[in-house]
């Protein structure tokens, strides 16, 4: 899916999976819900700019990292886009070189920082080391726990750990089938659950930037437990530069926003396109026969597995009481 789409459905799908569960952290999520949406997005995705500059308008068009050939604008000409800092020019690609593995431990580390990568069986170690240092900040605890849902999410959905055996269209996460993943999730489940997606986006956009992140990211002052255990890679001559980013991804969502919500419509040409020439109702069909409710469940509920391992590990939430568990249906079709 967009990573706009999927990454906001699977957290509120993973708030559901864990209040399924009666998980202690569920009252905080929802008083600073927003902050966990934008979490389980901007938690992870630091590539959210421009890609390029419209060369007949001037404006800034595109998502970063993704080639675009001509204005969506004018369809003339585009030049690339670039992010100044400190009296240099940086591209989306060379940001998403130093920063995206930092940020998804599992997976997506630049070549010399492939030691860096946490296994998939310490992820709840790491997890809970980086939260049990930056306990003071209820909203930064709640987005946090969004950047978990991210890794999950990412991680299933392209197939960087076992669990989804969905093959829609033509396979399980494509560039043809994301589009039907869209709206499916987007008009169908985002029908049944009632998401107003607008003002949805519109609120995670506005949540400010969490100093959890360049901390989890490793790009601070090297300190805590989380430096205890994990004590390579730490490089906090790069968070000038990160707070950048962080404040160009919030910038530039709002745009974002506005291109995904254009593509995702029932009567979208692009999506039309994109998909191969299949219609709405198509896509609806497809995604359903491909068992896309299912793997948005199981999505969630191993999210709630990350999140109850590692309250686990945090003491001053492994103490609290559990909530009252509320049964979800898990997505089944009225």
């Amino acid at each position: 899916m967009s990573g706009l789409i999927g990454h906001t459905m699977y957290g509120i799908l993973a708030l559901k999976a864990a209040k399924g569960r009666g998980l202690a952290v569920t009252p905080l999520i929802e008083r600073h819900l927003p902050s966990f949406l934008c979490g389980a997005y901007l938690g992870c995705d630091i590539q959210v700019m421009p890609e390029a500059v419209c060369a007949d308008t001037g404006r800034e068009v595109g998502f970063g990292t993704v080639p675009l050939d001509k204005s969506p604008i004018t369809g003339g000409a585009v030049k690339p886009w670039t992010l100044e800092h400190d009296g240099r020019k940086y591209r989306p690609k060379e940001i998403h070189e130093l920063f995206y593995g930092r940020a998804h431990l599992v997976f997506g580390w630049s070549k010399e920082d492939m030691p860096l990568r946490v296994p998939w069986d310490h992820l709840a170690d790491y997890c809970a080391l980086a939260i049990r240092d930056e306990m003071s900040s209820e909203r930064g605890l709640a987005y946090a726990l969004g950047w978990m849902v991210h890794m999950v999410g990412d991680s299933l959905i392209k197939s960087i750990q076992p669990g989804i055996r969905m093959h829609l269209l033509d396979g399980v996460y494509t560039p043809r089938n994301r589009i039907v993943q869209d709206q499916f999730t987007y008009h169908t489940i985002g029908g049944e659950l009632g998401i107003d997606w607008v003002k949805t986006f519109r609120d995670m956009a506005a949540t400010p930037v969490e100093t959890i992140q360049p901390h989890y990211m490793r790009v601070d002052a090297k300190r805590g437990k989380l430096a205890e255990v994990f004590d390579a890679g730490w490089k906090p001559e790069l968070q000038p530069l990160l707070a950048a980013v962080l404040a160009e991804n919030r910038r530039w969502l709002p745009h974002h926003t506005e291109d995904v919500l254009r593509v995702v419509q029932r009567d979208s040409e692009e999506a039309k396109r994109v998909s191969g020439g299949l219609e709405f109702e198509a896509m609806n069909e497809m995604a359903e026969s491909a068992g896309m409710r299912n793997t948005l469940v199981i999505i969630a509920e191993q999210c709630a597995d990350l999140m109850e391992h590692t309250i686990a590990q945090v003491p001053e939430w492994r103490d609290l009481p559990r909530q009252p568990a509320q049964g979800w249906d898990k997505l089944k079709r009225a």
